[in-house]
């Protein structure tokens, strides 16, 4: 078979369980302790909370009329992963709901960390392979291709709207203010998930011992090595400063490295945003 009908097959798959696992949050946790999220899940929510009506089908409607909305005023060039998750999203929750009718937890604020953990989890894996499940992200992309307003902002302000309509049903402060708690416990795992495995660090290493230091990370790590010039402010001296690009999870075996050779060294180790290029990620912009 061809390797890019493979990678697209696993491309989907992957999607597809990050999807199942969202969809689990809700229905086996938020739902059942009438606790809303944001986007349009949420919105879903509360029209099931309000009169009934599935909420598979509510989320399936409203995505729909912004997806044709969107090919209106964005082009035809909107994504089919989009589409497929919409409509697998629909599926999983359509079929949860119907299979779990009691609470797994009967605590609010566990059903709401767990949860919000379940929904931002899948909602991670789902952007780590270039997917969407649109809703609010629809509305966001239209208004801001009108309006100098960023998505980002667009999404949050839907989000406190709709976690805010929920008191307008339940009259209870408590379930509003659970709602904004999975909302923040949900962007957390996003990030996390997008970002968590792939963190790197930056190591800029003073020693005078730096050439064995850097033969055992090109070695040992084959990663590459920057070899810079540096002068001491106070000293006057002249020195070389290494400049490491790692991993994080990398980065405990090169400190181990540096203290076998120079125990004496000088290192500082800095978080960064993003690294592309050979043995880190590619450039997707």
């Amino acid at each position: 078979m061809n390797k890019k009908v493979l990678l697209n097959i696993k491309t989907y798959a992957i999607i597809t369980i990050g999807l199942f696992i969202n969809a689990l949050g809700w229905t086996a946790f938020l739902i059942p302790a009438e606790i809303t999220g944001g986007g349009i899940t949420g919105v879903a929510t509360l029209i099931f909370y309000a009169s009934g009506f599935p909420i598979g089908v509510s989320y399936l409607a409203i995505n729909a009329i912004l997806i044709l909305a969107s090919i209106k005023v964005l082009g035809r060039g909107f994504g089919i992963k989009t589409i497929f998750a919409t409509v697998t999203l629909t599926i999983f929750l359509s079929v949860l709901q119907g299979i779990i009718k009691e609470p797994i937890v009967n605590e609010n604020f566990m059903s709401t960390v767990i949860g919000g953990i379940l929904a931002g989890a899948g909602i991670g894996i789902v952007f780590s392979q270039g997917g969407s499940t649109g809703g609010t992200d629809i509305i966001a992309m239209m208004i801001n291709k009108y309006r100098n307003i960023s998505p980002g902002k667009v999404i949050l302000y839907a989000d406190v709207l709709i976690i805010s309509s929920s008191f307008l049903i339940f009259h209870s402060l408590e379930k509003m203010v659970y709602g904004y708690v999975t909302m923040a416990v949900t962007a957390y795992v996003i990030d996390m998930v997008l970002t968590g495995a792939k963190r790197t660090v930056q190591m800029f290493i003073f020693s005078k011992e730096h050439e064995k230091i850097a033969e055992r990370i090109s070695t040992e790590m084959n990663r590459g090595i920057t070899l810079l010039d540096g002068q001491g402010w106070y000293t006057k001296k002249q020195s070389k400063v290494l400049l490491v690009l790692v991993k994080k999870q990398e980065s405990y075996n090169v400190l181990r490295m540096i203290k076998e050779i120079d125990p004496d060294a000088f290192i500082s180790v800095n978080n960064v945003m993003g690294v592309y290029g050979l043995g880190f990620d590619q450039i997707k912009a």
